[in-house]
């Protein structure tokens, strides 16, 4: 029975996660997070470029795209369409003690609402109250 207590450890904290409250600077991050997906669906290209560090990479497929013009035209794509293709939000936030960076993980929804991904975004603090994305990729979920 002892093998049983890690996995079911485990699934209790993923549980934990998924109707978390996040406060202090959690809190900022995970409304830096926000604001990052309010981006896609306003449509709005330049406001998504607006949150890249300018030394980004996001995994996107067989080839990372790496910093802040790579990756703004990369995206680009998922903008022109009247309609946001996916949408997300953080479930997760962890920040380092020195309150400098941080990690955002959370669901990814088709147009209709299903989960077809989980993301997960490294946040720099870059300037006081100013956090930008240095590392973005995703994963499938499981079916």
């Amino acid at each position: 029975m002892k093998w049983m207590a890690l996995p079911l450890a485990a699934m209790l904290a993923t549980a934990a996660h998924a109707g978390s409250v996040f406060t202090g600077i959690q809190e900022e991050v995970a409304n830096v997070e926000r604001a990052f997906a309010a981006t896609m669906k306003a449509r709005d290209h330049a406001a998504f470029v607006s949150f890249l560090s300018e030394e980004t990479v996001f995994e996107t497929g067989e080839r990372a795209q790496r910093g802040k013009k790579a990756v703004a035209e990369g995206w680009k794509k998922f903008f022109d369409k009247p309609d946001a293709p996916f949408s997300w939000e953080p479930d997760q936030v962890d920040v380092l003690a020195s309150g400098t960076l941080a990690r955002t993980s959370g669901p990814v929804y088709s147009p209709d609402g299903k989960v077809v991904a989980r993301f997960n975004s490294i946040w720099r603090l870059e300037a006081p109250k100013t956090w930008r994305i240095v590392f973005d990729n995703g994963s499938a979920v499981c079916r």
